[in-house]
């Protein structure tokens, strides 16, 4: 039997401390290794609207949330949690503040959307604004979870000009897929677009977003991103209502405006959507605004009480008559000025 040789002792004088070898003094011509200023704050990359689903392999999918667009700022001095307009509601959020402050990283921006989930685990916005107390509401939001899904600057590194998927690639590292908490990955789904659309209409949820795998992070809509909904859902401005004595808050119907170039145009009103505490909070809101003239024309005099077309209610339809009404419209909530609420431009 072959003995094993013995093995060398690290140093040849065993009763001596081990050492790295001396430090050489460092070449001042050397130049540092540079890390990125942390941005302030950084302008949300948005989904252009399309109605089908991109095809080919560079494009990724993820679920569309509905909720409001937020992105987690971790510092040096601590968590600041911005709206898409650039409002810090880190009070509002305190749940996500503290997870936040729980992940492994020195300095990061997460991109995402908080949201409340429903029973069946679909985003529900009007639960969301529930639980911050509806539009203008003060309260904090201990329902609301961050579904992450882009990473921005990472430990000192500005990750704009990198690949999604090389983003994609360090925040799955941050959040792993999977996890429960209060800081959750909005997983990538491997599948054809036109699949994965019709799965997630029959689960109804909102819709789905395709991404450019090798594309950089870029401000504003310029279809890097795009968003194709099951059901249309946009921002419309409220001009007046409807009174009704059998309907929750007496609010028969929300007269509703469009954009069209500098002016507001009527395109019809929406009698569904609401519950008793969801009208009672929208017709306080409305009769801070009455006017005596409306201000677009609805053709309803009888029982119509006209408001400051200062409000944007999110409204869902599922299509335009042809003289230019939503059809099947229903309320979904009130949009907030934080949220850079926008409405919807006829062409």
């Amino acid at each position: 039997m072959t003995t094993p040789p013995k093995p060398k002792a690290l140093l040849q004088e065993t009763d001596k401390p081990v050492r790295s070898r001396a430090r050489k003094p460092r070449n001042p011509a050397q130049p540092n290794l540079l890390l990125d200023p942390m941005p302030d704050r950084i302008d949300p990359c948005l989904a252009l609207l399309k109605p089908k689903p991109p095809k080919g392999p560079q494009w990724a999918f993820e679920v569309k949330w509905d909720g409001y667009r937020l992105a987690v700022h971790i510092e040096p001095t601590g968590i600041r949690i911005l709206t898409r307009g650039g409002h810090d509601w880190t009070h509002r959020f305190p749940a996500i503040k503290v997870a936040a402050m729980w992940l492994p990283v020195g300095t990061a921006i997460l991109d995402g959307e908080a949201v409340v989930l429903d029973e069946q685990g679909r985003s529900d916005f009007g639960l969301l604004q529930q639980s911050l107390g509806g539009r203008g509401g003060k309260k904090s939001s201990s329902a609301a979870i961050f579904m992450a899904f882009d990473l921005l600057y990472f430990d000192g590194h500005d990750l704009r000009i990198s690949e999604l998927d090389m983003r994609r690639h360090l925040l799955e590292d941050l959040v792993p897929a999977g996890e429960q908490g209060d800081i959750r990955l909005s997983e990538q789904i491997e599948a054809d677009g036109d699949q994965l659309l019709a799965s997630a209409c029959e689960l109804d949820l909102e819709g789905i977003i395709a991404k450019q795998r090798r594309a950089p992070y870029r401000s504003g809509r310029g279809g890097e991103w795009i968003k194709i909904k099951c059901v249309q859902s946009d921002g419309f401005a409220i001009v007046g209502y409807e009174k009704s004595t059998a309907s929750f808050g007496g609010i028969g119907r929300l007269l509703l405006a469009a954009r069209k170039g500098d002016e507001l145009v009527y395109v019809g009103g929406v009698g569904t959507g609401f519950n008793e505490r969801s009208a009672a909070e929208l017709r306080e809101q409305m009769d801070k605004l009455i006017i005596s003239k409306p201000a677009v024309d609805t053709r309803r005099k009888r029982n119509a009480v006209f408001t400051d077309p200062k409000l944007i209610a999110e409204i869902e339809y599922r299509a335009w008559t042809d003289d230019g009404k939503l059809r099947h419209a229903s309320f979904k909530g009130l949009r907030e000025a934080a949220d850079e609420a926008v409405v919807y431009e006829i062409d």
